[in-house]
């Protein structure tokens, strides 16, 4: 078995190639890896038609698959984003909606291609992980009220104001 870590395999209906470029564009130091095509030998797909694409985004392996319509993304499963400041959010917040994807509640959104990300603020985990639990469910409850997470006002509310 392989001892550095595990691949992740994401399902596409023929987009596979789309998204590996697409995740490849959105995160710093991302590479394109190998390309395996159709052959007459695989079922479901025309020959010479992408099959699968191996490629690092964010220094986690995955290769997308395209494996047809039997299968879409849900909620079920996401990308937690750890972000370190309020750029890094509103960076990804916005780029990874790009081409059709849409904003959720809570830091949470899905790309064009149905995948769900969670926009976190590292700041964020700290504080509702605070023992003080008067000020960890004033961080939460406000974080309950936003779409992309403002850190200045979880930092508020944390603190206890207004």
């Amino acid at each position: 078995m392989d001892t550095d870590g595990f691949t992740t395999c994401l399902w596409f209906d023929g987009q596979a190639e789309e998204a590996a470029q697409f995740y490849v564009s959105v995160f710093e130091g991302s590479k394109l890896g190998e390309v395996v095509r159709n052959t007459g030998a695989t079922p479901g797909g025309e020959d010479g038609t992408v099959l699968t694409v191996e490629f690092t985004a964010n220094g986690q392996k995955f290769v997308a698959l395209n494996g047809g319509p039997e299968f879409r993304f849900t909620e079920a499963i996401s990308f937690q984003l750890d972000c370190d400041d309020q750029a890094e959010i509103d960076h990804y917040w916005e780029k990874l909606v790009e081409g059709g994807g849409e904003h959720g509640p809570c830091g949470w959104l899905k790309d064009r291609f149905g995948v769900s990300w969670q926009v976190n603020a590292k700041r964020l985990t700290e504080m509702i992980g605070d023992p003080d639990r008067e000020k960890a469910d004033r961080a939460f409850k406000a974080m309950m009220t936003m779409g992309k997470l403002d850190i200045a006002e979880l930092e508020r509310a944390y603190a206890g104001g207004a």
